[in-house]
């Protein structure tokens, strides 16, 4: 089994250039799946990023089936750009968004490729499936802050008013970057027990200490919910239950290696 001694060492300007060429590859893959979504921006912006103000959006019509009293309808809001360059350039954005999505798992490949070279062979077999699940939990994270939070978010902000009389009349862009950012925090959020698992690994976090502070965990998740919903209850709420159970999972995961690492001690002690 190879060591880290035995191991070519590259000096910090050759890391650099190392880390150079991944960057440049996943910024290519990147613009190829941009220049895609470019290619039909229009047809992505009405069947996709304006979804959710449809009647039919998934969401909505699960909601209809289990009661009628539920369904909040179409979202009646008038969507105007108020400067010359404004569709341009958000349709430039939501297509670096897109592409960024449909390329993560490759952007994600280049990374473990920059990493795997200072593993150990037991290091890289341990985290082999590394791209998979930060991969999958990313996807996740992107459905659901898109096909749950997203919708709520919109009806919300839609129906509040603090006058009579005060019509929604709102910018192209802004509503582009609502709902990018929604989709994209909500797979950022979904790395949480990846980011536990290193952590652990590295001997920084442990179970006793997140278990320790799970009551400030929760009113942490609660703050960040409110932070990235809009000031509902119910936005805040499907957005910190999902999180708050990571955050178990995160625990499970940390303890996990706690107890290898005392295995491995135990087997090496006798």
């Amino acid at each position: 089994m190879k060591t880290k001694a035995d191991k070519k060492e590259m000096s910090f300007v050759e890391h650099l250039e190392e880390l150079r060429w991944h960057i440049i590859r996943s910024l290519i893959a990147i613009g190829i799946c941009m220049i895609f979504f470019f290619a039909f921006i229009q047809d992505f912006i009405n069947q996709v990023v304006l979804a959710p103000f449809s009647a039919k959006f998934f969401i909505n019509d699960f909601l209809c089936r289990m009661n009628e009293t539920l369904c909040f309808g179409k979202i009646e809001v008038n969507l105007q750009a108020t400067e010359p360059y404004e569709q341009f350039t958000r349709a430039i954005y939501i297509a670096f968004i897109g592409g960024f999505i449909v390329a993560f798992p490759y952007v994600a490949w280049e990374f473990w490729r920059f990493l795997k070279p200072g593993l150990l062979e037991e290091e890289i077999k341990k985290t082999q499936n590394f791209v998979l699940v930060v991969s999958i939990l990313f996807l996740l994270g992107v459905c659901f802050g898109y096909f749950i939070i997203s919708p709520f978010s919109v009806i919300f902000l839609s129906k509040f008013q603090i006058a009579d009389g005060i019509q929604n009349n709102w910018r192209i862009g802004s509503v582009i970057e609502l709902i990018a950012q929604i989709t994209l925090a909500g797979g950022l959020l979904f790395q949480l027990p990846v980011l536990s698992y290193f952590l652990g690994r590295m001997g920084i976090l442990s179970s006793k200490f997140m278990k320790k502070y799970r009551r400030h965990s929760i009113v942490l998740i609660l703050v960040i919910a409110g932070i990235l919903t809009p000031p509902d209850p119910l936005s805040q709420i499907f957005l910190g239950i999902p999180m708050y159970l990571l955050y178990e999972l995160s625990i499970g995961l940390v303890k996990s290696i706690e107890n290898k690492e005392k295995t491995t001690i135990l087997d090496l002690n006798s």
